[in-house]
């Protein structure tokens, strides 16, 4: 997950503020998302038996319990090492999306440093494979990680990509996949529409985060919404569907006022009292 300069982690998930060292008052779209929870106990379970039956050190452990235990608690680490893995790969691949249309807006640009890191890590198949995904679609960039506002329900967000394709103005995401068995790229979750309708739904976007000025937001209408899954050994382009936007919204309003309803009673500390009996 890539960190915009208004952001700041709280424990009440990523938020933001208005301007540079002020207080975070929105919930992130995603953190607002985030309150429509999976049960990964079972992905968490079948990572956990994986690596424990991969690892080398299993048959020698076998007499020795101490060992074993060892062995065992690394194996419960594995679904949070995995994931910590993933995001910082993420970073890597949005962080060389975002050098690249900074470099076709003409605008400071750390493109080198980015392709770099992705080498130093074996990943040079995400950048090769965006490029062409670049070249394909044509791509005319406006804005590269625009942070957005909404005011009336009270939330942030940050988007990967604000451009021009086909003509069209068009609300990008991307989201890194791993590659099936097949050799496709995995596609993204449809929770990306949600992600996709909120951004829509902004009222402002900031123009300079020191200062904390802002602009009005001039997307919101006749845009197409994309998920891109980029991938090692390709991309894959997902348009969200037109018809279906207004219940992801609905759907998104509903969780926001959830956080929010979460957010007050982690505040006030609200939990039962227990009483004793009624005098005689």
């Amino acid at each position: 997950m890539t960190s915009p300069k208004l952001a700041i982690q709280t424990e009440s998930g990523r938020m933001y503020s208005r301007q540079i060292g002020t207080a975070a008052i929105v919930p992130s779209i995603t953190t607002v998302i985030g309150m429509d929870k999976l049960d990964l106990s079972g992905w968490a379970g079948y990572m956990a038996a994986k690596a424990l039956s991969e690892d080398q050190r299993l048959a020698q452990s076998l007499g020795d319990q101490r060992q074993l235990r060892s062995l065992v608690r690394d194996a419960a680490n594995a679904a949070e090492a995995y994931r910590d893995s993933a995001a910082a790969r993420g970073d890597r691949v949005h962080n060389y999306a975002e050098q690249r249309a900074l470099q076709a807006l003409d605008a400071e640009h750390y493109l080198p440093a980015a392709l770099a890191e992705l080498e130093a890590n074996n990943e040079l198949g995400f950048a090769r494979h965006f490029d062409k995904w670049w070249q394909d679609y044509a791509v005319e960039p406006i804005s590269a990680e625009a942070t957005v506002w909404n005011e009336s329900v009270g939330y942030a967000g940050t988007i990967d990509l604000v451009a021009k394709i086909g003509g069209r103005t068009c609300l990008i995401d991307y989201k890194t996949k791993t590659t099936d068995r097949d050799g496709f790229v995995k596609r993204p979750d449809d929770k990306v529409i949600m992600q996709l309708a909120a951004a829509c739904k902004a009222e402002e976007q900031v123009v300079d985060a020191e200062q904390g000025t802002w602009k009005a937001w001039e997307y919101g209408t006749d845009t197409m919404l994309l998920a891109v899954a980029l991938g090692e050994s390709g991309t894959r382009t997902f348009l969200a569907p037109p018809a279906a936007l207004p219940d992801y919204w609905s759907k998104f309003y509903a969780l926001r006022r959830n956080w929010e309803a979460s957010f007050k009673i982690a505040q006030s500390r609200a939990s039962l009292a227990e009483i004793t009996p009624p005098t005689q």
